[in-house]
C-alpha cells in the first residue's frame, strides 16, 4: 500500500469509528498529509447525510434529531467530545498555569467539563432542529432533503478544517498526537485543505457553504485564543474541541442564513 492511501484509510481510522485498522506508521503518514483530514470530513459527512435523510422521512423533525446525533456519534467516536470536557475542565480550573493544564489531562470529568459537554449537545440538538425547520420554508433551488444533507456535509467538513486550523496556528504543549498534528502542519497544508473543503462546500450549498466554511474557522480561533490564554498552548484536546464546536458553528450560520431570508438570493448568485 503506498503512503498516500495509508494516509486516508488511517484517516478514517483515526477520524472515525469505521474498522479500518490503524497503526503509529499509518498516523505518521496521516500527519504528514493533515489535509486529508477535510476529505475524511466530507466522505463522514455524505455518511452522515445519508442517515439524516433517512430519519428525516421516517421520524418527526425532533426525534429525527436526536437519531441525527446518535448517528454523528456512532460514526465519528466520543473523542472529540472528550476532548470537548477535558478543555472545559482545564478552562474553568481556578489557579496557576500548572493546574489548569492539570486539570485539562486529568482523566476524571469535573463541573466544567460535564458544562461544556452539555451546552455542546444541547446547542447541536438545537442547531439540526432549526435547520429542519429552516429547510421545509427554504423553497429556491433545493428541497428539504437536500438542505439538510448538504448541511450535514458542510458541517462536517467545518469541523476538520476547524481542527486544522488549530493545528496550523497552535503551539503545543506537551507530546502526543496533537503534538504530532501541530508539528506536521504547516500554512500549506491548512490552504490545501481548505481549498479542498471549500470546493466541497460551494457544491453543497453555494455561498452559503462557504460563510459556513470560515464562520468554523474563526470559531476555532476563538479556540485557540482561549487555550493560549489558559494554557500556554494546545493539545489533543483543544483540537477536538475545536471539532465540535466548529460542527455547530457550521450549522448555526447556514440556520441564521436561511433564516434571514438570504439563502435563496445567496443560492441564486451561483
Amino acid at each position: 500500500m503506498s503512503a498516500f492511501l495509508l494516509a486516508v484509510r488511517s484517516g478514517f481510522g483515526f477520524l472515525s469509528t469505521i474498522p479500518v485498522g490503524i497503526t503509529m506508521e499509518g498516523l505518521d503518514e496521516l500527519m504528514k498529509r493533515s489535509y486529508l483530514f477535510t476529505f475524511v470530513g466530507a466522505v463522514l459527512g455524505l455518511i452522515i447525510g445519508g442517515f439524516a435523510f433517512i430519519f428525516e422521512t421516517i421520524f418527526p423533525p425532533q426525534i429525527s434529531a436526536v437519531f441525527i446525533i446518535v448517528s454523528i456519534y456512532y460514526l465519528t467516536g466520543l473523542n472529540h467530545l472528550d476532548g470537548l470536557s477535558d478543555f472545559g475542565d482545564g478552562a474553568t480550573a481556578h489557579g496557576s498555569l500548572e493546574k489548569k493544564i492539570g486539570a485539562l489531562k486529568d482523566m476524571s470529568l469535573g463541573i466544567g467539563g460535564v458544562a461544556y459537554a452539555a451546552i455542546a449537545l444541547v446547542a447541536l440538538y438545537a442547531s439540526i432542529t432549526a435547520l429542519q425547520n429552516e429547510a421545509t420554508l427554504f423553497g429556491v433551488g433545493m428541497g428539504a432533503p437536500a438542505v439538510v444533507i448538504a448541511s450535514m456535509l458542510i458541517a462536517e467538513v467545518s469541523a476538520k478544517q476547524a481542527m486544522l486550523t488549530i493545528a496550523a496556528f497552535g503551539k503545543p504543549i506537551h507530546e502526543g498526537l496533537g503534538s504530532m498534528a501541530i508539528n506536521n502542519t504547516n500554512i500549506t497544508k491548512f490552504a490545501t485543505g481548505l481549498l479542498l473543503g471549500a470546493v466541497v462546500c460551494v457544491f453543497a450549498f453555494g455561498i452559503i457553504g462557504i460563510v459556513a466554511l470560515f464562520t468554523s474557522i474563526i470559531s476555532a480561533l476563538v479556540v485557540l485564543n482561549i487555550s493560549n490564554r489558559h494554557f500556554g498552548g494546545v493539545n489533543g484536546d483543544c483540537i477536538g474541541a475545536a471539532n465540535e464546536v466548529g460542527r455547530i458553528v457550521a450549522l448555526m450560520t447556514i440556520v441564521v442564513i436561511l433564516r434571514s431570508g438570504m439563502g435563496g438570493l445567496t443560492w441564486t448568485l451561483l
